[in-house]
Parts: structure tokens; C-alpha cells; sequence
């Protein structure tokens, strides 16, 4: 999991929150690394995850908000956030609220856009609308980013089009459309730099903090009860 730092040998029988699983793309890679899996999503796509699923019986699917999840604080070996806090009202304040759910000694890790991103200007100047198109529409359309991944990768004209109108890069097509379609819909969309993030773990009196190589990605630690 590139943008946790974590190692799939590290998850084997640990209690993970999946914070925003999304369609269960990395609850998937948890549970086949032998861990216990608690994921949870605002949006029905939950329900996607838990019928795709549906054979691994360490996951655990939950429809709720970050702001008001069904545990109880310290309750989690690791907890992990991958494209998602940004999409909230708060993403400071929703890191924060899953801080408090990890265990003493365990970890987090989490992912959100950079300021970077402002460099895609189109992206910027079409989201006051596609954000407010039916998602339905939006969907279909978000089907662009697919034939785009190629076009994109041209030397000049990949140059451009990635600024004007810019589109996911996974390499995976069913992946590169959905990510795109995250780009476009949500209601908020914040963007943060690294040094920003790495000051939210230490507020929140987080040890051995890490900046992955993607931006925005960072993890820490909780510190372990004085024996």
C-alpha cells in the first residue's frame, strides 16, 4: 500500500479501520494480507464493496460518517484515510476524530490532495459545475478519463490536456474512472501540503511521522502507555 508506507506483512492479524473504503479497492489488499478489516463509507458505494466482498469474512462493512463512526476510541490497530478526509467539511478535524480511535502503539496513515493539484486548472474551473450535475451524468461522463489516459501520455499534447481538462492515471481503467469521478463530484474538495498534514500528526502528539513519496501522504504513530 504505496501511499500508507505500510507493508502487506505488517497487516497480517491486526484490527484496520478503513476510513472511506470506496468500493473496497484497499480493504481488499488488508483482508488477503490477513487482517481484520472495519470499513466504512458515507455513500451507498458500501454497498458495492460489501457485495464485491462478500467472500472475505474479515471484512466488516459500515454506511457512516467520519464525524460520528459506531467505535470506540482506541479500538483500532491501524486506521488508514486514502482520498477521502479532503472530501469533508473539516479534513483537519475529521483526521483528528480517527486519531482518537487508535490503539496506544498503533498507527495512521492517510492521503490527501495536494496543493500541488492547483496546477490542473481545469479541474478548478469546471468543478463549480460538474459538482453540482446529476451523478448519474457525471458518471458516464467521468468515462472520458479512460480513452484520455493515453492521450495524456503524449510528450506535447499530454502537456496540455492534463492541465485543461485532467483525468486519473491509474493504470487500471475501472479504477482510473472512478478516481476521476471523485475529482469532479464531491461538494468540498481541499487540497494541503506536506508540511500543513505533518503539523496536524504533531498536534495530535503522533510519533515517528513519515511523508510518503506521494503527495500528500503521511503517517505517524501513537505512542505506546508507559509500562
Amino acid at each position: 500500500m504505496t501511499k500508507t508506507r505500510w507493508t502487506t506483512a505488517e497487516l497480517a492479524g491486526e484490527r484496520i479501520l478503513d476510513a472511506g473504503c470506496g468500493m473496497g479497492r484497499f480493504t481488499e489488499v488488508c483482508c488477503d494480507s490477513g487482517a481484520e478489516v472495519h470499513a466504512v463509507d458515507l455513500s451507498n458505494a458500501v454497498e458495492v464493496a460489501a457485495q464485491n466482498l462478500r467472500d472475505r469474512k474479515r471484512a466488516h462493512f459500515y454506511q457512516a460518517d467520519i464525524f460520528r463512526l459506531p467505535f470506540a476510541d482506541e479500538s483500532f490497530d491501524r486506521v488508514f484515510s486514502i482520498g477521502v478526509l479532503h472530501h469533508t467539511p473539516d479534513t483537519r478535524g475529521a483526521f483528528h476524530r480517527l486519531v482518537r480511535l487508535v490503539r496506544p502503539g498503533g498507527r495512521i496513515a492517510i492521503w490527501v490532495y495536494s496543493t500541488k493539484l492547483r496546477a490542473m486548472l481545469g479541474s478548478e474551473l469546471l468543478r463549480p459545475v460538474t459538482s453540482r450535475l446529476p451523478r448519474a451524468l457525471m458518471l458516464q461522463a467521468a468515462k472520458l478519463a479512460i480513452p484520455l489516459y493515453y492521450v495524456h501520455r503524449f510528450p506535447l499534447i499530454g502537456r496540455v490536456t492534463s492541465v485543461l481538462l485532467p483525468t486519473s492515471l491509474e493504470a487500471n481503467p475501472t479504477w482510473r474512472w472512478l478516481d476521476t469521478f471523485d475529482w469532479y463530484t464531491p461538494r468540498y474538495q481541499w487540497k494541503h501540503s506536506d508540511d500543513e498534514v505533518v503539523g496536524w500528526f504533531e498536534e495530535a502528539g503522533l510519533v515517528d511521522i513519515r511523508v510518503g513519496e506521494f503527495p500528500v501522504s503521511v503517517s505517524g504513530q501513537k505512542p505506546p502507555r508507559p509500562s
